[in-house]
This record gives C-alpha cells, sequence and structure tokens, in this order.
C-alpha cells in the first residue's frame, strides 16, 4: 500500500532526507538498512525486545530538541516526518571515536559485535541526559538492550567511564540546545498530513484529529507503535488507514486541572511517569520496571489504556487511584470512569469513530496510602504475572475507603470489589487483612498460563495485598533488596 503524494522528511547527519511514496508501515529500520545502507542498527528480534535497532530521535520541545532512545525496528517511517534521526554512523568524526564508542573500545565492552551498535546508541541516550553518570542510570537506560554474550559488566564500566573522555565536537550535552539543529528542524516542521485515503495521515489538530476519525472510523490510530509495529514485524498484518497523533500538540500536554492530573492521549510514557513521579514517588519501581526505557520513550499512557491488555502494568493503579478518561467522537466529548471502560478481554467502552483525548488522575489526597506492586520471572523488561495496585485510606486507625485492583488475574484489569468492602469501616489491623485476603477468592479465578499458574496468582495477589499492610503499618521495615545506586 502506497502513500502517493505524502512526503516523509527528517534530518540525518545534518542532511534532510526526503522521501516519498513508501508504504506507511515501513520501519525505520528497514529504510535505514535498505535504502540508506546504514547497516550499523541491527534488527535482533523485531519487536522491540533485544535493543539492537536502537537509534536517537530528536523532535522540537519548545527552544530545544527533545532527544530519545526509540526502536527503529517498530517505528513506522512517516512518524519520523519533521523529526532528526541519530545512528550509529553519527557519531565518529573521521577517524575520531564519539566517547561512547571509546569507552566501550577502552573496556572491552564489544564481543561478539552485533547487539554493540545499540548499547552504543542507548549509551549516548545516557551521556546526553546526565550530567554525572552513575551505575544506576547507566542499567536503567540500558535495560532494553541484550548482550547474548554475557558481557554486560564491562558495558557499564564504559557508561560509568565517560566522564573522563573530553566532550567531543558533536553530540554532547549541548547539543539539544544548538541553534543550528533546531532551526534545521523547525524548517521542515511538520504540516497536515495526506488524506488518510492515501494510507497515512499526521493531523496536526485535535479537532483536525477528531474530524478525520469521525469520517475514517475503521482507521488504525497510531500513537508510539510499540504495539502496533508489531502487528506488521510480528504477526505480518496488513494494516487499514493510519492516523497518526503524535504531532497534534493538544494531545502531548500534561496538566493540573482541579484536584487531578490531565495527561493528553499523546504523551510518551517516560515523561508521562517522569509528572506522576512529582505527585506519587511511591510508583518508582514501577516505572522502572514498565519495559525498556525505548519503549518508555516511544509508548503512550493512553496507549496502555486503550491497549486494555489484561496484563498491562499502568492500569491497576489508574484504577485505584480512580482515574477517569476522556472520550472524543467528533465534536461530541465525554468523561468515563476507567472502571467502567473495560467491557471484557480486549473490549472496551469506545463507540465507533471515538478515541481517547486524555486520562485525568486524581492528585494525593490527605490520608491516602498508594502503592502497587509488580511480580514477574525477570526483573527487568517482563510481562507480569501479576500486578497489584492499592489506594487506601486510613483515619482513626480504620480504613474509610479502599480501591484495589489486580492485573493478571482476570480477563481485564480489575478492581477487587469484595476484598474492599472487607475492608472498609474495619480497623487496620492484621486480623482486618486476613479477612481482605479470603475475600480475594470471591472476587478472581485467574487462569494458568506460561507465566504464572492459578493458585500462585491467588496466593501471590494476597502476600501483595499483606505486603502493603506491612510497608504501610512499618514503614522502616526492609521489605525491599536493595537496588545498584552508585
Amino acid at each position: 500500500m502506497a502513500t502517493p503524494n505524502h512526503t516523509v522528511r527528517f534530518v540525518l547527519d545534518e542532511e534532510i532526507v526526503t522521501v516519498r511514496n513508501i508504504e506507511p508501515t515501513t520501519t525505520l529500520l528497514q529504510y535505514l538498512r535498505q535504502s540508506l545502507g546504514r547497516t550499523g542498527t541491527k534488527e535482533g528480534c523485531a519487536e522491540g525486545d533485544c535493543g539492537a535497532c536502537t537509534v536517537v530521535v530528536g523532535e522540537l520541545d519548545g527552544d530545544r530538541i527533545d532527544y530519545q532512545a526509540v526502536n527503529a525496528c517498530i517505528r513506522f517511517l512517516p512518524t519520523l516526518d519533521g523529526k532528526e534521526v541519530v545512528t550509529v554512523e553519527s557519531l565518529a568524526e573521521g577517524e575520531a571515536l564519539h566517547p561512547v564508542q571509546q569507552a566501550m573500545v577502552d573496556k572491552h565492552g564489544s564481543q561478539c559485535g552485533f547487539c554493540t551498535p545499540g548499547f552504543v546508541m542507548s549509551l549516548l541516550d545516557v551521556y546526553l541526559k546526565h550530567e554525572q553518570i552513575t551505575a544506576a542510570a547507566i542499567t536503567e537506560h540500558l535495560s532494553g538492550n541484550l548482550c547474548r554474550c554475557t558481557g554486560y559488566r564491562p558495558i557499564i564500566d564504559a557508561g560509568r567511564g565517560l566522564a573522563a573522555y573530553p566532550d567531543p565536537p558533536r553530540w554532547h550535552r549541548a547539543e539539544p540546545h544548538n541553534p543550528a539543529r533546531i532551526q534545521r528542524l523547525r524548517s521542515i516542521r511538520p504540516a497536515e498530513g495526506a488524506e488518510p485515503s492515501a494510507g497515512f495521515c499526521a493531523p496536526t489538530s485535535l479537532d483536525a484529529l477528531a474530524t478525520t476519525y469521525a469520517a475514517n472510523p475503521d482507521a488504525v490510530l497510531l500513537a508510539g507503535g510499540t504495539d502496533i509495529g508489531l502487528w506488521v514485524t510480528k504477526q505480518l498484518r496488513e494494516l487499514p488507514k493510519i492516523i497518526y497523533i503524535g504531532n497534534v500538540a493538544e494531545l502531548k500536554s500534561i496538566g493540573a486541572d482541579g484536584d487531578r492530573l490531565r495527561i493528553g492521549a499523546a504523551v510518551p510514557l517516560a515523561k508521562a511517569f517522569s509528572t506522576l513521579l512529582e505527585y506519587y514517588p511511591e510508583l518508582n519501581e514501577l516505572r522502572q520496571r514498565f519495559a525498556s526505557s525505548p519503549i518508555r520513550n516511544a509508548g503512550t499512557l493512553c496507549g496502555n489504556i486503550a491497549n486494555g491488555s489484561p496484563i498491562g502494568d499502568s492500569m491497576p493503579i489508574l484504577l485505584a487511584l480512580g482515574a477517569s478518561v476522556r472520550l472524543r467522537r467528533g465534536e461530541y466529548c465525554r468523561e468515563l470512569a476507567l472502571d467502567d471502560f473495560y467491557l471484557g478481554y480486549q473490549q472496551n467502552a469506545l463507540a465507533h469513530g471515538e478515541f481517547i483525548e486524555a486520562v485525568h488522575i486524581p492528585l494525593p489526597r490527605p490520608g491516602r496510602r498508594v502503592a502497587t506492586y509488580k511480580v514477574s520471572k525477570r526483573n527487568d523488561q517482563d510481562i507480569s504475572a501479576v500486578c497489584g495496585a492499592y489506594a487506601v485510606v486510613i483515619s482513626n486507625g480504620k480504613v474509610v475507603s479502599a480501591r484495589i485492583a489486580y492485573g493478571g488475574m482476570a480477563a481485564i484489569p480489575k478492581r477487587a470489589r469484595a476484598t474492599e468492602a472487607a475492608l472498609v469501616g474495619n480497623p487496620w489491623t492484621q486480623a482486618t487483612i486476613n479477612t481482605a485476603i479470603n475475600a480475594l477468592e470471591g472476587d478472581f479465578q485467574p487462569i494458568s498460563d506460561m507465566r504464572a499458574g492459578r493458585e500462585y496468582r491467588r496466593l501471590v495477589a494476597g502476600n501483595l495485598l499483606q505486603r502493603f499492610y506491612l510497608e504501610s503499618a512499618s514503614p522502616d521495615l526492609p521489605l525491599r533488596l536493595q537496588t545498584l545506586t552508585a
């Protein structure tokens, strides 16, 4: 399916690359390797898991450029219109390697070499963002890069040693404020996209998006592509018309609206979590374990909500906090509690041609204790077996209100209403918790699958509620393993 009359322009090595008449689902990885001969960017998994395809993408953000590491294997090329692309070939100046490359050489961070370019680009992401590069920052940024030769220690050493190298001529920490780069991006700022009959369009205003989608309700709405990209690369699906929402300024905004936080539908997970942590620092572990850094840089919070996977990690805490979604179809808008959004497995309350405009998340209030926990086979970049979330208000030793939700326990992310009822009005004691854990039996009939068995899920769900009680009743009790921070 070609896109006649649709032009994609992006900056690569200070030159504007113009692409015409290309299939909308062509990935950035395919174009870099097959059309530009940039074979440093590798394909390892084609699903955003291994990091061999990592590149850095820059997008205008006011008077600076926001650079983020992303997975080129699931990023559709038309979404790069008006942006800058940095590949591993962009870094060296003649024979002089960039510090992130030289550090990999000096610390013997490359073994077979296949994964090395992806690690280099993830280290560049760290290098651009942090004045003081800690081991914790390195391991977090590298969580989406796999080395099958098990060479992680020297790679981390390379990251920790970056401060010893002088700043290179380009791709250093001042690059996001480079006036020439900013002006170049402004010169190719994307205009209104082609008509969706051409296969792909990218509205630049909320009204244009609403009008276009109402007229084309069978089109695919595309945000970060971290799920839709796999429809193409792994399921080999032919997609219908694509409407990209990433150029709609109104959907990229975050702001406090009275006593709640509003996060637009095109806000990436990384930025959404960054703001959420200002209000709910308790969610930091969930942020760190939510996929990988490149996935969080590309995927969106509202996309995770719309996907509605029963094992999606954002929904339990949003249900526990009492979040709602603002929906729009044409000129008509409505607000719906997230409790009422999920109707069944892969079924939601969206009408034909209706889309999520934003999610509203209540802000903290006095006396409410909040926590969320994820249990999976691996700590990093793994799908939950069980994800539990808790928001409980306690006053004078009694539970005033309780909202508890789980993922991985039912066909949809779901509140544990019988468990909540067992808590409300009762003292915040171990005896009450024991009763509430027993009530979980009536809330869920979990399944057994490759991630966990039914009885294991039941046991873990109760243990997580027990953990929440212990941590809230005895906040100094050491219940967590200490993570690397130096």
